[in-house]
């Protein structure tokens, strides 16, 4: 059985959204965020603090674009991932990294400056600085979705799923009031898939079966 330790809304969304598109069995633990501060015990068991952690047999993983990949390289008889011998494999990958390091690195700044740190250290500045790193990069994903539904392949891939946290992490923060028109287009058409739909339903059970509370 595939264990998923998550946080709602956190960038473990995407391996737990990868396992609904997949259709796979998992059991979901969820942690109130962050838990290194909150769930002291989780760092017997991810020392990091972070989440997400994706246990599978012998493997361990704590990267989300990274679990993505895996999940649909080694379970994926489907069209979730791009094959080396197919056109757009590196485009595939770019994508699905794209999503974490380019576009979800400066919005954590931007959460932990206007949100998570205490009120005397928040800092408007690092803030709109990051808002606007994170909205000049995001320029590229509403080039290619001005003329494409979805990022490479012709079709929707784990790269979608890497880059469609972003966006949820965006509408978060507040940031997506200032999305291009394709790009708010793209991001309610993934937010209409089965399998993400299935992701927060799946989030939001298994929070209030364990007493969390649903994050906005």
């Amino acid at each position: 059985m595939i264990t998923l330790y998550h946080c709602a809304r956190a960038r473990s969304f995407r391996p737990l959204w990868t396992l609904e598109e997949l259709g796979l069995d998992y059991e979901l633990k969820m942690l109130p965020f962050p838990p290194r501060v909150h769930a002291k015990d989780y760092l017997g068991i991810n020392p990091l603090g972070t989440i997400p952690l994706l246990l599978d047999g012998g493997t361990r993983m704590t990267e989300s674009a990274a679990i993505a990949q895996y999940l649909v390289t080694k379970y994926g008889a489907t069209l979730l991932g791009v094959g080396v011998d197919e056109p757009d494999y590196g485009a595939f990958l770019n994508w699905l990294h794209f999503g974490e390091a380019t576009l979800t690195f400066p919005q954590t700044l931007v959460l932990r400056y206007s949100q998570m740190e205490p009120e005397e250290r928040r800092n408007p500045q690092v803030v709109e600085d990051y808002s606007r790193w994170f909205l000049a990069r995001l320029r590229i994903i509403e080039t290619i979705t001005a003329s494409n539904a979805h990022l490479c392949a012709g079709r929707f891939t784990a790269a979608d799923i890497s880059v469609g946290y972003a966006l949820l992490l965006a509408e978060r923060l507040g940031l997506a009031a200032q999305f291009g028109p394709a790009v708010a287009d793209y991001w309610a058409r993934l937010q209409q898939r089965d399998g993400y739909k299935r992701a927060v339903d799946s989030e939001n059970r298994a929070g209030d079966a364990q007493g969390l509370a649903r994050r906005l």
